[in-house]
């Protein structure tokens, strides 16, 4: 496991003693410059490559891929969806965004209900025997971000948090207790 021993018993006792309630600068400008996006309900090109740089500059070549019209008319299905599903296969139409993807597109638009879909995270929630599939944290399905948020936005309604706050507090207490190399995993019969 990448993950050494937690020191908590629960996932509750964790974040009472870890919570990261700072956003990192960059981010609380993103967020901050996307404030307008919940209100009108759609995002531009601009503002979809600036999330997605935001989340994997690696990507951009493939985001860069939706024209402005493609992205207006899925961004603006997705974010009038009743349905998380819904919403979340939509925004995964759009080139170069997976499910981890959509989900930073989600938290940069409300950090409030959002948390970035990401290995850390799961990792650190599958040790604490808080998620049972996927001990790695890749390759995840729909069904994975959706168990990953509620219990994101359970911890953040027990505490008066965000779900954001949630994520990025596991996140950070995952880089303290990592072992190896983050992709690393042991072959089957080699602990």
């Amino acid at each position: 496991m990448p993950v050494r021993r937690v020191k908590y018993v629960s996932l509750r006792q964790l974040l009472r003693h870890e919570l990261v309630s700072e956003e990192d600068a960059g981010t609380q400008a993103l967020i901050r410059r996307l404030r307008h996006v919940k209100r009108a309900r759609e995002f531009s090109r601009h503002e979809f490559l600036a999330m997605c740089r935001w989340k994997s500059p690696r990507a951009m070549g493939k985001c860069r891929g939706n024209s402005a019209a493609t992205i207006r008319r899925v961004s603006r299905a997705a974010l009038a969806a009743r349905s998380e599903r819904t919403r979340m296969s939509l925004l995964t139409s759009l080139h170069g965004v997976g499910l981890p993807m959509a989900s930073a597109i989600l938290t940069l638009i409300d950090p409030r209900r959002y948390g970035v879909l990401d290995i850390r995270v799961w990792q650190l929630l599958f040790a604490m025997d808080s998620v049972r599939t996927n001990p790695r944290g890749v390759g995840f399905d729909l069904g994975n971000w959706y168990q990953y948020l509620r219990r994101l936005r359970d911890h953040a309604r027990a505490m008066g948090v965000s779900a954001r706050t949630v994520e990025r507090t596991l996140f950070e207490y995952h880089r303290k207790v990592q072992q190896g190399r983050l992709y690393e995993w042991p072959r089957r019969g080699i602990v």
